[in-house]
């Protein structure tokens, strides 16, 4: 039967009736879906409780990493320009943050981007947004075919086994550390003759390089005889056992599991490379290193072996990097550094342990350790730096910072300090044999 021969009356009710059920149906599949995230919620909550009176927290981490993909979630639909819109949406972020967090991720190569708030913009998902952002920016994800899910996945257990109780050394520290990686890695002199391998294998060192740090430093691990310290034999423990986390990451998510076997490893070895490079008791062996290059004038980036050298300088920059921020994030990552020494100390204390150095909070003071950390550490490592780039506007940028903290430090430091106050620990250059130093101790 055709339309022209049905009574206005009956197709105008059958149009009610079809806009009626459509609209009811919609009204429950919102409801469904209220229904199953309050079920997720309650489930999550029972599991939780229960994680806490049972299981060790290696199984709490295990079970939190099942329950937390949906948290990861938002980061994708940020990165696709997509803002969720259903009431049940598990990320608690509005509109106006999600705007907020995608126009910061459009300067995330300016190096006053502040790591803190990005952090706060993505509901504590700064790594993993940033991560995505960088790979998406670089192509790598096509590049090396890499399946979305799993990428997520391995991104989701780096960023949740970096312990967030820890004020200095936590999934921000390791997005901070990244992002000036990515700034780095821009650089000119750098830029042209990175391969996609070169980026990719920086920006994970840089994103991986201190996951599952207990907050704790080397000579901490060795004297109390941690079981880490027994596996790697005293040397170089944290950062090897950063490296050792990332390869069994990468294994469980299966994230490159569709290379050949060999290029894989290959991969692992590299990433184990540059995050052994951030020990800071190697640090007067790259520096001699880099030095006699740079005078030498024989750094052939075309030339592999050198790009990797250059990768290993970069992360090592990046990671003590804060000293060259401007003012008011510098400070923030100074006193929070300070505050992880501190609660060593406590640790010491408490467990009538000799007090290690920096960690003593009567007698170590924020100003004095970061002066004798800019003077010792940072400033040498950045003057060659700024060689190398010839130098650069970002270099002379993060020269000029650095100048004017550590000025700032030296007048807090008069203001709070006695006459007769002795030298800090950090006036002596650091053993470049080990002796039980530590990279991560440093901002």
């Amino acid at each position: 039967m055709s339309y022209s021969k049905v009574p206005m009356s009956t197709v105008i009710c059958h149009t009610l009736f079809v806009f009626t059920n459509l609209f009811f149906f919609s009204w429950l599949f919102k409801l469904s879906i209220l229904l199953t995230t309050f079920l997720c919620y309650f489930i999550d909550f029972l599991l939780t409780l229960s994680l806490r009176q049972h299981c060790g927290s290696g199984t709490r981490r295990k079970v939190k990493r099942l329950l937390s993909f949906q948290r990861y979630c938002h980061a994708s639909r940020l990165l696709r320009g997509l803002v969720p819109h259903t009431p049940g949406s598990l990320h608690l972020l509005d509109d106006d943050y999600l705007g907020q967090a995608a126009h910061m991720l459009s300067k995330v190569g300016t190096w006053n981007f502040d790591i803190f708030l990005f952090d706060r913009l993505t509901n504590g998902n700064s790594l993993v947004t940033l991560m995505c952002h960088l790979f998406n920016v670089y192509g790598l994800i096509h590049h090396f075919q890499l399946d979305m899910v799993k990428l997520h996945r391995f991104l989701g257990m780096v960023q949740e086994d970096y312990h967030s109780q820890n004020p200095y050394h936590n999934a921000v520290h390791a997005a901070d550390v990244t992002q000036a990686m990515y700034c780095y890695l821009k650089e000119p002199k750098l830029a042209e003759q990175l391969s996609p391998l070169d980026v990719f294998l920086g920006l994970m060192a840089a994103a991986a390089h201190d996951v599952d740090h207990p907050g704790v430093n080397q000579p901490f691990l060795i004297k109390t005889r941690h079981h880490l310290a027994s596996l790697y034999q005293n040397t170089s423990v944290l950062e090897s056992h950063h490296w050792r986390s990332t390869v069994g990451m990468l294994r469980e998510s299966g994230l490159l599991s569709h290379l050949p076997a060999n290029m894989s490893h290959d991969m692992e070895q590299q990433l184990g490379s540059l995050i052994l490079a951030t020990d800071i008791s190697r640090q007067n062996e790259f520096m001699s290193t880099f030095r006699e290059h740079l005078d030498n004038q024989d750094l052939d980036l075309q030339h592999a072996p050198h790009r990797h050298f250059i990768l290993q300088i970069s992360l090592k920059c990046a990671d003590v990097c804060n000293p060259c921020r401007v003012w008011e994030l510098s400070r923030q990552w100074s006193e929070r550094v300070c505050e992880e020494f501190y609660r060593q100390g406590d640790l010491e204390r408490k467990f009538d342990l000799e007090i290690s150095p920096l960690c003593n909070q009567q007698a170590d003071s924020v100003p004095a350790i970061q002066i004798g950390f800019i003077s010792y550490i940072v400033e040498p490592l950045f003057e060659e730096w700024h060689r190398f780039t010839e130098p650069s506007p970002l270099s002379q940028t993060m020269m000029g910072h650095l100048h004017k903290n550590k000025a700032r430090w030296s007048r807090l430091r008069h203001m709070h300090t006695p006459p007769d106050t002795q030298t800090h620990p950090l006036a002596e250059e650091p053993d470049s044999e080990g002796g039980g130093g530590e990279g991560e101790d440093i901002p």
